[in-house]
């Protein structure tokens, strides 16, 4: 533990301090697809008695139509969050009609591309701009590996903590600067530390054969249908996954704020060669928002993003320029398919002690190659991490990832200790417990549970169709009470109200307002 770690750790166990961590604030966004009774992509309309996709604050869709994507409101305690969630669920299957949400990361077999549905969103000018916008990524990097789902893990530490840290260190900044220093540093050391988590809960070891699309690749077959690779924690965050050469040379520097916005700012304002030979229209109708490297700063597809919440029509940077960093959102987290929600209790609390870890932990820049080391050590567990003797690479040498995992919880413990003392149980301890137990034994991790099921010779559909049988059956024996149906009716009642005043009053036209939307991010430069 360093000087600086152990420090901040003694002023944040002090009496009057251990109550801010229970203020930390967590969220959660569930993507998961809709399929049909035999596994097959349903390919209905978003149904409508979920509401407006649009203007929903829980219930959306994500790139295609029949990708689901559900968000809890932020929570101080995380068994709250995942209560939220719970709920979520048990509203949505008491609407879906004969369908089931599939329950792994990798998507069932899917139909050609063109039969994929891309999610509609209505017609006023932000509901076609989505559209057009995933028509875009359609373009770019086709419409299979859209499907994939994930869980999103937001963050936040209570900024009265962040104070209470920037007075005890004498630092002169403003506070939203300092503040959002703290959370890019806090990025920096996840940056460097990830790759633990995609061997704890990597759940995504093998898919469906469909899924490469006839593409070469070194997977491996383990029956007629299902590919995989061995040692495979999370194939959904390998090279398999999102291949962009234009965003292969785009790396956000995460050394500061400004940095990270400036980034992102100039890659959706430069002009890409393939893009701009595609167009922005083809007869007259839009195919992507612009011929950019990046049509807009969420198509950058990272691990971990720094987040502000929007104001109506602003833009993410645009929040993140003008009000800095107030969460973070982890974005690398694969579905377990063996759990009703993909996460668990046990998930979130360490979770919040790894994340805590990386936040108070020294985190010197990134320089000399260091950045490269940390996405070769993610790329090499993704793809093997279970593999007995497995190297990575620290400060340049090589360390076992089984010495270096356990010397890394150990280094988050006294950070578990600290939240279960402003708890007052042992949760986070035994959370921590339990990766321990599965750093000393493999065979505990989900990829090595799925593999196992696997390997007892079910196919990646059986398995994952099995599952979500299982899931839709635990959600739909437990319903609702009458108050929370009632209050998820109105909210659904509400957003389609919202969708339609929002199309009656629509003005100007659609070109327009894209080239206002572009001109926004550009006036960033100023």
């Amino acid at each position: 533990m360093s000087d600086l770690l152990s420090r901040r750790l003694h002023q944040l166990g002090e009496r009057a301090n251990l109550t801010l961590l229970s203020q930390c604030l967590h969220g959660i966004e569930r993507e998961c697809l809709r399929v049909d009774g035999n596994g097959q992509l349903a390919l209905t309309p978003h149904p409508q008695p979920l509401g407006s996709a649009l203007t929903h604050p829980q219930i959306t869709t994500d790139y295609s139509e029949s990708l689901l994507e559900f968000i809890t409101p932020a929570e101080a305690n995380p068994a709250d969050t995942l209560s939220d969630l719970d709920q979520i669920h048990r509203f949505v299957y008491s609407k879906l009609d004969g369908e089931l949400l599939w329950s792994p990361s990798m998507p069932c077999e899917l139909p050609d591309e063109d039969t994929i549905p891309i999610a509609r969103y209505g017609s006023s000018h932000i509901g076609e701009l989505k559209y057009v916008y995933r028509k875009g990524l359609a373009l770019r990097y086709g419409k299979t590996m859209q499907c994939i789902a994930g869980i999103h893990y937001n963050f936040s530490v209570p900024e009265a903590l962040w104070s209470l840290q920037q007075q005890a260190e004498g630092n002169t900044r403003n506070a939203r600067d300092y503040q959002s220093s703290r959370y890019i540093a806090l990025i920096r050391n996840f940056r460097r530390y990830s790759w633990l988590l995609m061997y704890l809960f990597g759940a995504s070891p093998a898919l469906h054969k469909g899924f490469m699309r006839g593409r070469p690749h070194q997977l491996q077959e383990l029956d007629a249908e299902t590919l995989y690779l061995p040692y495979a924690t999370s194939l959904r965050m390998s090279d398999l996954g999102y291949q962009s050469s234009a965003q292969s040379g785009l790396t956000p520097c995460y050394n500061d704020l400004a940095s990270y916005t400036d980034s992102l700012r100039q890659a959706v304002a430069t002009p890409y060669p393939e893009y701009v030979a595609a167009g922005t229209k083809k007869d007259g109708e839009w195919q992507q928002l612009n011929t950019n490297i990046l049509q807009i700063e969420n198509e950058y597809y990272s691990s971990i993003r720094p987040k502000r919440v929007t104001y109506s029509g602003e833009r993410p940077i645009q929040a993140l320029v003008a009000r800095g960093v107030q969460y973070v959102e982890v974005r690398c987290l694969d579905i377990n398919p063996f759990l009703p929600l993909g996460i668990d209790l046990t998930e979130a609390r360490f979770l919040d002690a790894f994340l805590l870890y990386c936040a108070f932990e020294e985190s010197p820049l990134l320089q000399n190659g260091e950045c490269g080391q940390c996405s070769s050590n993610f790329l090499k567990v993704v793809k093997e991490g279970r593999r007995p003797g497995l190297h990575l690479q620290r400060n340049g040498e090589q360390v076992t990832l089984q010495s270096w995992a356990e010397e890394l919880l150990e280094n988050i413990r006294p950070l578990a200790e600290v939240l279960d003392r402003s708890n007052g149980d042992h949760a986070h301890i035994e959370a921590l417990n339990a990766q321990l137990a599965k750093v000393a034994d493999s065979s505990l991790t989900p990829s090595a549970q799925v593999l196992a099921a696997l390997q007892k010779g079910q196919t990646f559909t059986e398995f994952a169709l099995k599952q979500s049988q299982l899931h839709a059956e635990y959600f739909r024996n437990q319903p609702l009470t009458a108050e929370q149906a009632a209050r998820f009716e109105s909210s659904v009642s509400q957003s389609i109200q919202e969708q339609a005043e929002l199309e009656a009053t629509e003005q100007g036209d659609f070109d327009n307002f894209v080239a206002a939307y572009q001109a926004s991010i550009l006036a960033l430069a100023v």
